[in-house]
């Protein structure tokens, strides 16, 4: 079958009336250093204190079988994000201009910006509702109501302020009523089929040590250990204070004998990312400008969807222990109506910018819209950054 460059007109054409229902993007991956080597699977949580991985039953040409979860839904999201920001950072021509919230903080003098891009409840998040603009609480201003009054049957005032939010779903959970509710328009995640997995509690180790080139054991005078521990009392761990320290291990001095305490790699005999762009959820919304300016609109949600996509594609940068490459071209394809399908070429950034800029220049032209950047600066509340600290812990 002959395969097209997606276009514009295939996006219009896909979210308005009668169109496609949606588009995949699957790609078979395997491990960088060869089949036989194993990966890490995104961490989770657990009783116990190394975590666990999440295993799952899928089908696989037919027959059902073991997953492990590599990568998560909500990661590939995170994933998409991320690479959006860092074209936000780079100045990208299009994506520069996108309309989103900017929340400010200021720690020690350094100043930290946030943007509802990387924010995890986007527009509505809680560090957008905590701030300030000119003194007045974000909560109160009418600009920021109207986009959280913001609903499916007139969602105008949110695409023009947090397109983002409609694009990788938010929640104004924290809300009395009116709660804004976006389903996430583009979903993905990488799975292993793999043997299937040790029972609860049998999980399988991988063994790790340290290694100190001065001496595998260093003992220190109680006066000494305190002394140090003081020294770094403000970057240390509040497991690592001088009242707990008994040894010099506490600051990482001395050996590590190697033990099993670490979960080991998972061994995969094929691993598949896959994405799904939902354009029946994106024909449900409407943004008050007609039936062709509300098409426009969806186009670039949809653009902006596959921009983050294909960027997210080319960076398969997952975790330690973790590295995969594509082992097969990317298979897009749009689903019609009564099993119908039409194959795509593989969505390169080059491709993807080229979309979203054709898609917003239509949008301009069709919905009057109007993309100039940051829409709402706002002050980050002092009491909040204040009492922000880092946390270590199994999940991923």
């Amino acid at each position: 079958m002959t395969r097209k460059t997606i276009e514009l007109a295939d996006l219009i054409e896909a979210v308005s009336a009668g169109g496609a229902g949606c588009l995949t993007s699957n790609t078979d991956l395997r491990p960088a250093a060869g089949q036989h080597a194993a990966v890490a699977p995104a961490k989770f949580a657990s009783k116990s204190d190394y975590g666990t991985y999440a295993y799952e039953k899928r089908y696989d040409d037919g027959e059902l079988a073991d997953v492990v979860l590599i990568d998560s839904k909500q990661s590939q999201l995170n994933r998409f994000e991320a690479e959006l920001v860092k074209a936000i950072h780079n100045g990208d021509e299009t994506l520069s201009r996108m309309p989103r919230l900017l929340v400010s903080y200021d720690r020690a003098g350094k100043l930290i910006e946030l943007s509802d891009v990387e924010m995890p409840h986007r527009g509505f998040d809680a560090h957008f509702r905590a701030g300030y603009v000119d003194g007045t609480p974000t909560t109160q201003l009418d600009f920021y109501r109207a986009l959280r009054d913001s609903s499916p049957s007139d969602a105008r005032a949110l695409f023009d302020a947090s397109p983002i939010s409609i694009v990788f779903g938010s929640w104004d959970s924290h809300r009395k009523a009116q709660q804004g509710r976006w389903r996430s328009i583009v979903t993905g995640e990488i799975i292993g089929f793999c043997a299937p997995p040790n029972k609860v509690g049998e999980e399988v180790m991988k063994g790790g040590g340290r290694i100190d080139p001065l001496g595998a054991k260093i003992e220190l005078s109680a006066a000494a250990l305190k002394a140090l521990m003081e020294r770094q009392r403000e970057g240390l761990g509040g497991a690592t204070t001088d009242e707990k320290a008994k040894k010099a291990s506490a600051a990482g001095l001395g050996a590590i004998a190697p033990n099993l305490g670490a979960l080991a790699g998972v061994a995969c005999r094929r691993i598949i990312r896959s994405h799904v762009l939902s354009f029946a959820a994106l024909r449900q919304i409407r943004f008050g400008a007609g039936t062709e300016g509300d098409a426009a609109c969806r186009a670039l949600l949809a653009a902006l969807a596959l921009n983050g996509l294909a960027r997210s594609d080319a960076e398969l940068n997952l975790r330690a222990n973790c590295d995969l490459v594509e082992a097969g071209e990317q298979e897009v394809v749009i689903h019609g109506r009564g099993g119908s399908t039409v194959e795509y070429e593989p969505l390169t950034v080059g491709a993807a910018d080229q979309l979203l800029a054709d898609a917003l220049a239509h949008a301009e032209k069709t919905a009057d819209v109007v993309w100039n950047g940051v829409v709402l600066r706002i002050d980050g509340d002092p009491a909040i950054v204040q009492g922000a600290g880092e946390s270590d812990g199994p999940a991923a």
